[in-house]
Order: C-alpha cells, then sequence, then structure tokens
C-alpha cells in the first residue's frame, strides 16, 4: 500500500555531515607526503641494508628502482583507475598496499624479499599519488584558495622528499634500517582510518578503459632495460648478459608505444605528444631527471663509504640541499611572469649543472662545506627552479580537460628518467672505481665521475630546453610535480 506524499514514517539517514576543507587537504598531502617521502628516505639506509642482507652494488641501486620503476610505470593508470573506480577507493587501495608492502620489506630476510617490497610498495604509490590531488581539487573550490592547497599539496611533496634523509638518518641510527620501512605501517593506518571516516567519493565524467597491457609493458620495459645496464657493470656491452635485456627492454618499450596507438583509451595518449610545449617539456624532465634523481644516492653513499659519516651524520649533512629544493620550488613562480618559463628552466638547470660540476671535484678527504653543503645546495636549488616551470609549459599546451594527464605525464617522465639514470650512473661508478670492495680513493673516483657525467648532461639539457622549449610565458598553474 502506498503512503500519501509527506506521511512516511520510515526512518530518515542523516546526510553525512562534509568534513572540513583543511582535513581533507591534510589526509591529502599526508599521502603525498609518504608516497615521496620512501623516494629518499631508503638512502641513507643502504650501506647498513647491504650489511644485512648481503646486497650487492647492483642490489643497492635496484632499493631504489625497484619503488622508482613500478611508481613510473603505473603512475598514469592509477590515475585513469581514480577516475573510473572512484577516487577515495583508490587512495584506500593505494595506501593499504603501500602499507602492507611497507611491512613486507620491514621484516624481509632476504635480498629479493626486500626488492619485492619495494617493488610492490611502488605500485601502491602509483594508485595513491594520483588520486591525493584529484581528491585536493574536488573538496575545494577553483581560485585562490585551491591555488594555496596545490601550494600546500607541492610543497608537501618536495618536503616528504627533503625529509627522507633526516628521517632515515635518525631511525636507522637510533633503531635499525627496517624502521625506514616499518614507520610507513602506523602513518599509514591513521591515514586510512581518517580517509575512511572524512573523505568523500568522487568520479571523473568520462567512462574509460583501463590500459592494463599498457602499464605492464612501460615498467616491464623500463625494468628490463635498466637490468641490461646494469649487467653491463660486470658483464660488458658487448655480452650477451647484457645485450640480450637491452634489446628485449626496447622491445617491450617499442611494443608499449604500438599499443598506445592501437588501444581505443591509451595510458599515454600520442597525440598529446605532438604538441611542442608537451613534448619538449616531457623530454627535457627525463634527460634532467635523469642527473637529478642519483643525486641523493651517491651523495649518501659518499658521505658514509668515503667520509666516514653515519647514517644520522648524512641524513643532517644533506638537510641544507634538502631544503635548498623547496626553495627553488617556492621561488620559480615568482620569476615566471619576469623571464619566462623557459628562461626559468633554463637557469635552474644552469644553476644544477654548476653543482654537478663543482661536487665532482670531492675528494676522498673533503671537508663537509665544499664537499657536501655548497654543491648539494646548488645542485638541488637547480632542480627546484627547473621542475616548475617544466610543469606550466606541459599544461599550458594541452587542452583543459587533459591538465590532469599532463601532469601525470610529466611525473611519470622525470621517475622514468632518473631510473634509468640511475642504472647508468651506478654503472659508471662502479666501472671507475674497479670493484664493490675499493678503498675510499678509488669509490670518490666512480662517484667523482658520476656527477661530471652528469653536469654534462644537465648542459646538454639546458641546451636542449633553450632550443626545443615554447618561449612564451605559461597560462596555467602548475600541478602534480614533486623535485625530491
Amino acid at each position: 500500500m502506498l503512503e500519501a506524499s509527506g506521511t512516511s514514517t520510515a526512518p530518515r539517514i542523516a546526510p553525512r555531515r562534509t568534513p572540513p576543507t583543511w582535513l581533507v587537504v591534510a589526509i591529502a598531502c599526508a599521502g603525498q607526503f609518504l608516497v615521496v617521502l620512501d623516494v629518499s628516505v631508503v638512502n641513507v639506509a643502504l650501506p647498513s641494508m647491504r650489511t644485512d642482507l648481503g646486497l650487492s652494488a647492483q642490489g643497492l641501486q635496484w632499493v631504489v628502482n625497484a619503488y622508482a620503476i613500478a611508481f613510473a610505470g603505473f603512475m598514469l593508470l592509477g590515475g585513469r583507475a581514480g577516475d573510473l573506480y572512484g577516487r577515495k577507493r583508490m587512495f584506500l587501495v593505494g595506501l593499504g598496499l603501500f602499507t602492507l608492502a611497507s611491512l613486507g620489506g620491514g621484516l624481509a630476510q632476504e635480498g629479493w624479499q626486500l626488492l619485492l617490497a619495494r617493488a610492490v610498495q611502488g605500485l601502491g604509490a602509483a594508485v595513491l599519488a594520483p588520486s591525493t590531488l584529484t581528491l585536493l581539487t574536488a573538496a575545494v573550490p577553483e581560485g585562490a584558495a585551491r591555488a594555496r592547497a596545490i601550494a600546500t599539496w607541492t610543497a608537501v611533496g618536495a618536503g616528504g622528499g627533503a625529509a627522507g634523509g633526516l628521517v632515515g638518518g635518525v631511525l636507522v641510527d637510533g633503531l635499525s634500517w627496517r624502521w625506514v620501512l616499518l614507520i610507513n605501517v602506523p602513518v599509514g593506518a591513521v591515514v586510512l582510518a581518517g580517509a575512511v571516516l572524512w573523505l568523500t567519493e568522487s568520479r571523473g565524467g568520462l567512462r574509460r578503459r583501463l590500459d592494463l597491457p599498457g602499464a605492464l609493458l612501460v615498467t616491464a620495459g623500463l625494468a628490463t632495460l635498466a637490468y641490461g645496464i646494469s649487467q653491463t657493470e660486470s658483464e660488458g656491452w658487448a655480452a650477451t648478459a647484457a645485450l640480450v635485456p637491452l634489446a628485449a627492454g626496447l622491445a617491450l618499450l617499442g611494443f608499449f608505444l604500438l599499443v598506445e596507438a592501437r588501444t581505443a583509451s591509451p595510458l599515454m595518449p600520442l597525440g598529446l605528444l605532438r604538441l611542442r610545449s608537451v613534448a619538449s617539456a616531457n623530454v627535457a624532465m627525463l634527460v634532467s631527471g635523469s642527473s637529478m634523481f642519483s643525486m641523493w644516492f651517491f651523495m649518501t653513499l659518499y658521505a658514509q663509504n668515503v667520509l666516514g659519516y653515519s647514517p644520522l651524520e648524512a641524513g643532517l649533512a644533506l638537510v641544507p640541499s634538502s631544503l635548498a629544493v623547496i626553495l627553488g620550488s617556492k621561488a620559480a613562480p615568482r620569476f615566471l611572469p619576469m623571464l619566462g618559463a623557459r628562461n626559468v628552466a633554463v637557469l635552474g638547470t644552469l644553476v644544477a649543472a654548476a653543482g654537478f660540476g663543482w661536487q665532482s671535484t670531492m675528494t676522498a678527504d673533503g671537508g663537509y662545506l665544499t664537499a657536501i653543503m655548497i654543491p648539494g645546495v646548488l645542485m638541488m636549488l637547480g632542480a627546484g627552479l627547473a621542475a616548475t616551470p617544466l610543469a606550466s609549459l606541459a599544461i599550458s599546451g594541452a587542452a583543459p580537460g587533459d591538465a590532469g594527464l599532463v601532469s601525470g605525464l610529466i611525473n611519470t617522465s622525470r621517475t622514468m628518467g632518473g631510473s634509468l639514470g640511475l642504472a647508468v650512473m651506478s654503472t659508471i661508478a662502479a666501472s671507475r672505481a674497479g670493484g664493490e670492495d675499493a678503498d675510499p680513493v678509488a669509490l670518490t673516483d666512480g662517484y667523482a665521475l658520476v656527477f661530471r657525467t652528469g653536469a654534462a648532461v644537465l648542459l646538454t639539457a639546458a641546451v636542449l630546453m633553450w632550443a626545443w622549449l615554447p618561449p612564451g610565458r605559461p597560462t596555467s598553474e602548475p600541478k602534480a610535480h614533486n623535485t625530491a
């Protein structure tokens, strides 16, 4: 029997209270902080991991690269999954996977267990990271408030990378290397609980398929290519053990491009790369990232393996350069109206190249001020200055509906370049040093050659930016980029 309108006695369910905007921003920023922190927090723990688990020099680079490659390969897929299945849902899935993988890595008893956990962490981060920004922008109305929220999100991301060395040093010295991973478990649980209680669901307007084959191909291609590069250290460039994975990695990346050209809903729409601003900014980010990404890795090894710093001392030694990347990121928008995005990107890259060149003069008995602090500040100040205008140029050249995709693409380019660059730089360092158990002088020679190579790559990147980047001023604010 139907009841008359307005006379229903069924209990009413009170609408869920909208959470305060600041709380949504805080939860989103906490997720982003964890994602970026774990790119750098393991660096000061690498010598301790090697001793405890018997990792080789190649194994050490994979502690960093397993995370970075999975993160880069699945980041665009994670953003698309959030649009399709819900940003809150993907935030919870990504953070849950990241937290469980952190637990597994912290409890690892063998090297392969740690590397597997790091790869799963990277997958969780790839699902989590895109949702942090989209949840934030959905909760904050467009205008000055959203600009402030995005600036906070960007600064927290940069701060996560900057804090990694110090946090890792404190944990390794005070507890053990395992806690650089285990610390994510209680923090992740608290953020998960807050997300369940306070975040509201949102989805993208378009219903598009997930390009899982594309994500698998690009991730497998990058990992295989990086493995092939690392094999050249012990086998040589002409050895079958190196040539086979190198050829296989290139083939997988070729198949990825073929799939992207043919699929209806590509992970990376190749048509976007026909836009000068998008293509040039992504290539510039990939090339410069191949040098800048490895800076933390080798600076930490130099401080501990050569200068004899403890993990905490190494973390403290890198605090000024960590703060410099934040300063560069915050200062770049002030220079954009005066100099233009291309000039600021070139300026930042040249500053970073100067830092790399200075760092290449390191000696086995170098002093802190001239061997770590000043060159480190220059390198990271330049990195911060360059990243913001590159992201601005890429986004300003794309249609408004593609801004999120382009933001994810430039993040992916930076991380992909960094992963492959670390593989190459590790091979260069090992070939010059002459082995894993080289004396401090030989190790210093290897690290110095890495920084000389990085300076040359950055000078090449600056010329590329000057010749290819559009000279005009961007009209869109930068989004979703991290410099750490």
